[in-house]
């Protein structure tokens, strides 16, 4: 049954969330403080869904918001904050109600939330409302963003309940074997991948479809022990009934019970969160330093003044009386941090208020752990950037700007450099959003020279919206580069903004080639393709770009970071299962659910999108069977034939045929092959075949009233309608009185009939074959002719469907074709949603994760353009916000070989002006001398890509002719487009092997 219109909204979150999400939409919240910290925490909880979400702040909008709060708009300078965002948040989610509230946090008002988010709040605010939402069982959460420093604390209570604490679907795995002993060893089937099993010690379990050993069906959860990838060990079963065949073994998760200590306590005896315990100092130096700049703030009535080292010290005096319970302070962390916690960035307020938001969403949906307790992030590594350490108060002083919070941190001259960036943003998706909005608000590309271009192919769509900022449902199908590009013109009118509907490939090189590339001063990307990520890379390292990689899953996101002649290059990344399955699996022996949703979505293309594609080509060209192999030449014969033959004349007509091929699938080949391979078959004596990555199916008999059967019968009849261009109807009664009066002949099975046992067994053709196609082809001409002379009939004369994941009705099939399946093989079935991530191939997304990531990233923009080549300023992420974890890593330098003699790195090019004395373009020979000359080296091949442009193992007449070509004439010859500039590869003499993929490239710039 398809979903709601709100899973179709929320799809992509509901796989992070699972059915906890559905608690969003009754859950009250208040986000208190509306600054950038704020804006973060609302709008990621307006965009999931959340039913009521409150905004509280007392005080009014100023232009120095304008660099982090990306909800407040030019107009809404002097207004009170929480009433101009709740404008701006109220377009986001038409389904939630938003309400500004502008007066006292009091009891009262505060008694009606579930969860309760403080942002820019006093110590002492945070103290009284802490011990009332603890006291209430209210979850209480502080976010708090100074500078390049961030807090985050969560108190959820004496008695919280997680429902679910993991990420993603229980493990299960297929049952190949389980032993008769104490304890039992259960062996686990191998995937095609070869995978094992993802258990984990101590996971409870439970068993189901067990044949022989049947105690363990339904038994109460039992908890394994790891033995090895493919094998568990579980309690006494030397007294069960001996193992047969089939199974599934299926973890158990239990809802855990969690206590925390209200913030009062958890301030004197702090837990905090850590990536290692190396982290743990600076961590409760932080700790310390932002209790100390609540009391520099209630003694001074301000914060400290940019890099005033008075300030700074009194900070850290401060931060001595507290430290000293918490062990040793990093003096330089606190004096560090203090320097510039008047400052605001958006890309720490993106961090910090995303981290709040999950932690939000953890408290309303009970999906996940929450924090225990605090979390302290920081980039204080901007600080070491060179020269960084040199700004005074002067340089970081305010200017009246909207970027007075940037350029508190990072100073004036600092400002007017980003401005003059140029960017590529590659992607206009959930990430790119993010980063287009913290670009605006940074003011990149916002001056002189700048330039900042998106490029997207793709068109807004309905289920973008839960967690791409900058698209409404008005938006819905238009460009998405276009409708980005307009949004940061109105959050920032001075970006110079162009917007793209190309994809960068070797397609589009004549757009986005060397000119293009060598003004950017920077790309960043966030590609769903690892084909594509590749060709990109391969970009930005022919030309020296830094380029800035970012990915999300569900609650886990990464930053990888490429700097020119400092870090290593990404390198290929973890490619994640292609989702192919031996045919032979798929068609005779499924044992997982993704094997029946894959038989699922071929039967959907060999049903409704070849057959009709085959119709209409067939229409137009009878002959074109003939360039197929005899083999695919029947096959696709057969599905023209059967096109042909069952067209419908009206809605009736197929779902009769729904009913007819229903019967074939489920009913008569299970019957067919049971037939071949009844259920006591041996494959050699003792020795069953229903037995190991086998399962015995049994057939199923058609019901009207099964809601199963039904809903495949009005999905599949709507598709056939469609496909053969009559209108289709989804009247279910109507249908039910339709299938009762189909009467079905009894199915006979075929003797000698052969089944592949393996995936290299194939079809032979055998001479009947070639005689039927030949009779097949005849008759179809004579149909063709038939039809070509009615005036009835449409020019195509079928329409083509193609599996589109977001159409309900695809997905109607699907589910109901693969849960039959699975039913005939006894594996268990999935919804609606499981099964439309599944086939739909649906990257889990939340806006949480994608806001974190694009901060983080956005904080390695700021290296780049200070200039950095300093490789211990630069940082990876890694981001796991189920466990709100956050692990930042130094990239690895880029590694060296030795070529010709001496040491090289990956960064390293020749480069050669290949003009020659007479002012035209270098011939091979000049080229070929230039190497001998400069490098010693007696290149035997030249190449450009596969293009052999001098090769010395060539005769001497076609050696002559290469050595006396002009570079590019080679290449125009070969069919390439003129360059400005080649790059080249070459061969030497004297090389060794391992040399083959390891020299220097040639860039050559033509005149």
């Amino acid at each position: 049954m398809a979903g709601s219109g709100e899973e179709g909204l929320y799809s992509r979150q509901l796989y992070v969330l699972g059915g906890g999400a559905r608690r969003l939409a009754g859950a009250v919240a208040l986000v208190s403080g509306l600054r950038g910290t704020g804006a973060q925490v609302a709008a990621a909880l307006v965009l999931a869904g959340t039913g009521r979400v409150v905004l509280h702040d007392r005080g009014a909008a100023c232009l120095a918001d304008r660099a982090h709060q990306f909800l407040l708009g030019e107009s809404d300078i002097g207004q009170n904050r929480a009433e101009a965002s709740r404008r701006a948040l109220a377009e986001l989610n038409p389904h939630v109600a938003v309400v500004a509230h502008t007066g006292e946090l009091s009891e009262a008002f505060l008694a009606s939330f579930q969860v309760v988010v403080l942002t820019e709040s006093p110590l002492e605010e945070q103290l009284r409302i802490g011990d009332f939402c603890h006291a209430r069982g209210i979850c209480f959460i502080v976010a708090d963003a100074k500078g390049l420093a961030g807090q985050l604390f969560c108190d959820f209570g004496k008695h919280f309940v997680v429902d679910d604490p993991a990420e993603g679907d229980p493990v299960c795995a297929a049952v190949q074997h389980i032993s008769q002993g104490n304890p039992g060893v259960v062996t686990c089937m191998g995937e095609e991948d070869s995978r094992g099993h993802l258990f984990g010690d101590n996971d409870l379990v439970m068993f189901s479809g067990v044949e022989g050993m049947t105690e363990l069906n339904d038994q109460e959860p039992v908890p394994v022990h790891v033995l090895d990838d493919f094998r568990l060990e579980i309690g006494d079963t030397s007294s069960f009934s001996p193992y047969r065949r089939g199974g599934l073994v299926s973890q158990v998760r239990l809802p855990k019970v969690h206590c925390y200590k209200p913030l009062r306590q958890a301030l004197a005896e702090p837990q905090i969160r850590v990536a290692s315990p190396e982290e743990l100092p600076r961590s409760r130096s932080l700790h310390a330093a932002f209790q100390a700049l609540h009391a520099f703030r209630g003694e001074q009535g301000r914060l400290p003044l940019p890099r005033a080292p008075a300030d700074a010290e009194r900070v850290l005096e401060l931060a001595r009386s507290l430290g000293a319970q918490q062990g040793p302070l990093d003096e330089d962390v606190v004096r560090a941090f203090a320097s510039v916690s008047a400052g605001d960035l958006c890309p720490v307020a993106a961090v910090v208020g995303a981290l709040a938001a999950q932690e939000a969403l953890k408290a309303i949906t009970r999906k996940f752990l929450p924090l225990d307790q605090w979390l302290y992030f920081d980039a204080l590594e901007c600080l070491a950037l060179e020269g960084a350490g040199q700004l005074t108060e002067e340089d970081c002083a305010p200017r009246g700007s909207r970027y007075d919070g940037q350029i508190a941190v990072f100073g004036t001259t600092f400002q007017e450099q980003l401005g003059h960036q140029k960017y590529l943003v590659v992607g206009a998706g959930a990430i790119s959003c993010e980063l287009l909005k913290n670009f605006a608000m940074m003011g990149l590309a916002a001056g002189p020279g700048g330039d900042l271009t998106v490029t997207d192919m793709d068109t807004v769509a309905l289920s973008n919206l839960h967690r791409q900022l900058l698209y409404r449902s008005a938006d819905i199908s238009k460009p998405k580069s276009v409708v980005a590009a307009a949004a940061v013109q109105r959050m920032n009118p001075s970006v110079r903004v162009k917007a793209h509907q190309n994809q960068v490939g070797p397609a589009t090189e004549s757009l986005y080639g060397d000119d293009f590339f060598r003004r950017l001063d920077g790309v960043v990307s966030a590609l769903d393709t690892l084909e594509a990520r590749a060709y990109l890379e391969s970009r930005c390292l022919r030309y020296l770009t830094p380029l800035l990689d970012s990915g999300t899953e569900g609650p886990r996101g990464n930053v990888l970071a490429m700097v020119p002649l400092v870090t290593k290059p990404l390198g290929p990344a973890s490619s994640p299962g292609d989702g192919t399955f031996p045919l032979c699996t798929l068609r005779y022996f499924p044992r997982t659910i993704q094997h029946t949703l894959q038989w699922a979505r071929d039967e959907f293309e060999g049903l409704f999108q070849l057959p009709a594609e085959h119709v209409n080509r067939f229409m137009e060209d009878p002959a074109f069977p003939e360039q197929l192999p005899a083999g695919k030449a029947l096959e696709v014969l057969e599905q023209v034939r059967g096109s042909l033959w069952e067209r419908p004349r009206d809605w009736r007509d197929c779902v009769r045929w729904a009913r007819r091929h229903w019967q074939s699938r489920y009913h008569d080949a299970i019957i067919q092959l049971l037939h071949t391979f009844p259920p006591e078959h041996e494959t050699s004596p003792g020795v069953p075949f229903w037995a190991g990555d086998r399962s015995c199916p049994h057939p199923l008999m058609f019901d009207p009233d099964n809601d199963t059967h039904l809903e495949y019968i009005l999905a599949a009849a709507h598709l056939f309608a469609q496909a053969h261009k009559v209108p289709p109807c989804s009247d279910r009664a109507a249908a039910q009185t339709i299938l009762r009066s189909v009467v079905l002949p009894p199915f006979v099975p075929q003797e000698g009939l052969q089944v592949p046992l393996a995936e290299e067994q194939e079809e032979v053709q055998t001479p009947a074959d070639r005689r039927w196609l030949a009779e097949l082809t005849q008759d179809l001409v004579q149909r063709r002719q038939e039809l070509v002379g009615g005036e009835e009939v449409q020019v195509p004369l079928m329409e083509p469907i193609h599996f589109e994941k977001d159409n309900n009705i695809h997905v109607d099939f699907i589910t109901a074709a693969s849960n039959l399946r699975a039913e005939n093989y006894g594996i268990p079935p999935a919804n609606w949603l499981k099964s439309k991530r599944i086939a739909g191939r649906i990257v889990p997304a939340i806006i949480t994760t994608t806001a974190a990531v694009a901060g983080l990233a956005c904080l390695e923009v700021y290296k780049l353009v200070w200039g950095c080549r300093d490789p211990s300023c630069y940082r990876n992420s890694n981001l796991w916000l189920s466990d709100c974890l956050l692990l930042r890593y130094q990239p690895l330098p880029p590694p060296t070989y030795w070529y010709g003699g001496r040491e090289w790195s990956c960064w390293d090019r020749l480069e050669m002006r290949a003009v020659g004395a007479d002012g035209q373009e270098m011939t091979v020979q000049e080229v070929l001398d230039w190497l001998q000359s400069t490098q010693g080296w007696t290149v035997t091949m030249l190449l450009r890509g596969h293009t052999v442009i001098y090769d010395r193992e060539k005769d001497e007449e076609t050696r002559t002719w290469q050595r006396a070509q002009r570079l590019s004439e080679n290449l125009e010859g070969a069919g390439e487009p003129r360059r400005r500039e080649l790059e080249l590869y070459y061969v030497c003499e004297g090389e060794d092997a391992e040399a083959e993929d390891a020299r220097p490239p040639l860039i050559c710039s033509l005149p």
